[in-house]
């Protein structure tokens, strides 16, 4: 499935969303019985014998602006899902749903439960009984200018780690899909005389680079993909990865403030190198789940995912969803210029244009 309707009606959708996941949340792990109260969150992964018949998948921060749309893709698609919820912040955003009134679902295909993304032993717990998992988790610092520092580029690359082994040990889980970034893939020394114009599934972004040019959200996602890829080779553990484009759609920068502006960091530069490109949540959701269900035939691949290049024309669109000056995307251009490089997601574009399974009872 790709881009849902029009703005509004995906509003909508996700909101009702929202409600599926508190109405959804289990009873158990209430401290004192007042630091949770009327959300329930389980602290165990639990399953029965129909567990596996219903394909369980795990999506990790599934209250998140990506996790969300990968969810509703999973649901419509008749997957049972469990949502990673780690801290205090998660059940607060669940708890404020119920408390406004937005809860109402019956929908017998979604939990949660409570794990710690620092440890691998709750985390294997939390992946019980699931077929897969969607590790889509991004990490922000409130005291960093865009929200991302260099630490938490190392805190990205830890918890990859985690969760990857969590995987490796957890004896139902036969695969992942793990969300990276383009800008895993663009960042490369443009000095090299004979670097291909041409990015895709093969390119990777220098370290060095990224850490002279201090763009440590392309550095946590670049890490964060290196250690998942070196731990699928070492456990057999079929990985996938899917780089995504800047995230747009339906109010994307209130509900995905620092991603976005984390993103942007170096914007002038991948818009003057024609390399600055979006994808909508939805297309970028449906394509997490085309992906996952490739993998039985198509194990360890990676996958550029975007659907729109910024132009001028886009840059002031997006400039004016952002609240900022134009010249914060593209410099001192005035105009659309010849673009240096090109990017492909040719190898995504063909998967998504396959068959795949209808819904859970044909495989």
């Amino acid at each position: 499935m790709g881009i849902l309707g029009a703005e509004e009606t995906m509003g909508m959708e996700l909101e009702e969303l929202h409600r599926m996941l508190a109405a959804r949340a289990g009873p158990e792990s209430r401290k004192d019985g007042d630091e949770f109260k009327d959300v329930r969150v389980s602290s165990e992964a639990t399953m029965d014998a129909d567990d596996v018949e219903k394909l369980v998948v795990c999506v990790t921060s599934g209250v998140s602006y990506l996790g969300l749309a990968i969810v509703k893709e999973l649901l419509v698609r008749r997957y049972s899902v469990r949502i990673i919820a780690e801290n205090q912040e998660d059940i607060d955003r669940l708890r404020e749903m119920e408390t406004s009134g937005e809860m109402r679902s019956t929908d017998d295909n979604i939990s949660v439960v409570m794990a710690k993304l620092s440890e691998i032993e709750s985390l294997s717990e939390a992946f019980q009984g699931c077929l897969g998992v969607f590790h889509t988790c991004a990490f922000i610092d409130p005291s960093g200018v865009s929200g991302y520092t260099k630490y938490m580029a190392e805190i990205e690359m830890k918890v990859s780690e985690n969760v990857m082994k969590a995987c490796a040990r957890t004896p139902s889980v036969t695969k992942c899909v793990l969300t990276s970034s383009l800008l895993a893939c663009i960042w490369r020394d443009n000095t090299q005389y004979d670097l291909s114009s041409v990015v895709n599934h093969d390119s990777w972004s220098d370290e060095s680079l990224c850490t002279n040019k201090k763009l440590w959200y392309s550095l946590g996602k670049l890490r964060a993909e290196k250690v998942a890829w070196r731990v699928a080779e070492e456990s057999g553990l079929k990985l996938a990865t899917i780089c995504a484009a800047l995230t747009t759609g339906p109010e994307f920068y209130r509900r995905n403030p620092t991603p976005t502006i984390a993103y942007l960091k170096g914007a002038q530069e991948m818009y003057a190198n024609g390399l600055l490109a979006t994808v909508d949540v939805n297309r970028l959701a449906g394509a997490h789940v085309r992906v996952f269900e490739a993998m039985d035939k198509n194990a360890r691949r990676r996958y550029l995912c975007f659907d729109n290049f910024v132009g001028r024309d886009e840059a002031e669109k997006l400039a004016r969803e952002l609240e900022m000056p134009i010249n914060r995307i593209c410099g001192d251009v005035s105009g659309d210029i010849p673009a240096r490089f090109q990017l492909s997601n040719e190898k995504l574009s063909g998967l998504m244009s396959t068959t795949f399974r209808s819904c859970y009872g044909e495989r």
